[in-house]
């Protein structure tokens, strides 16, 4: 299915090159990341430089050139949550996942991140997994927040 949704995703844009940033974000949407292969299909259905495609995919947060996990986790590490005991909440989720920050397990189940501040300050310590925010986290929280995410 993943094939055939991409295939269709640059065929609706082919010859469009103002269309990148749409493409590689419907694409990253259905593979979890950018494969430099088809970061080269794209490029050329599209008529840019597959420079062009690598420099784009590369500078914004948003594509990975990696894969990427089913869900993801963040832990923000900023000064308020790690006053609230942030360290201690990254240390247990790297121990509950078997990941550390960037990292993606083999069964591509989650991929960790850790930020610097998620804008959330009044409720760390945090944890974001797939954009959902869990405040006032605690250690002993995490294995039951992480088992909600198959």
């Amino acid at each position: 299915m993943c094939e055939q949704a991409v295939a269709a995703i640059i065929e609706n844009h082919r010859g469009q090159p103002e269309a990148l940033i749409h493409v590689l974000t419907a694409i990253q949407h259905e593979l979890r990341w950018l494969p430099r292969e088809v970061l080269a299909r794209v490029a050329e259905a599209l008529g840019v430089p597959l420079s062009q495609a690598l420099q784009i995919a590369s500078f914004y947060k948003v594509f990975s050139l990696t894969p990427k996990g089913r869900h993801e986790v963040h832990v923000c590490t900023g000064m308020t949550c790690h006053l609230c005991g942030g360290d201690r909440l990254l240390a247990k989720v790297e121990e509950a996942t078997g990941l550390k920050p960037g990292e993606t397990d083999a069964a591509g189940r989650f991929t960790l991140e850790r930020g610097s501040c998620l804008g959330s300050c009044s409720i760390g310590p945090e944890l974001i997994v797939d954009g959902r925010h869990h405040g006032r986290m605690t250690p002993e929280q995490v294995e039951v927040v992480l088992a909600q995410y198959p």
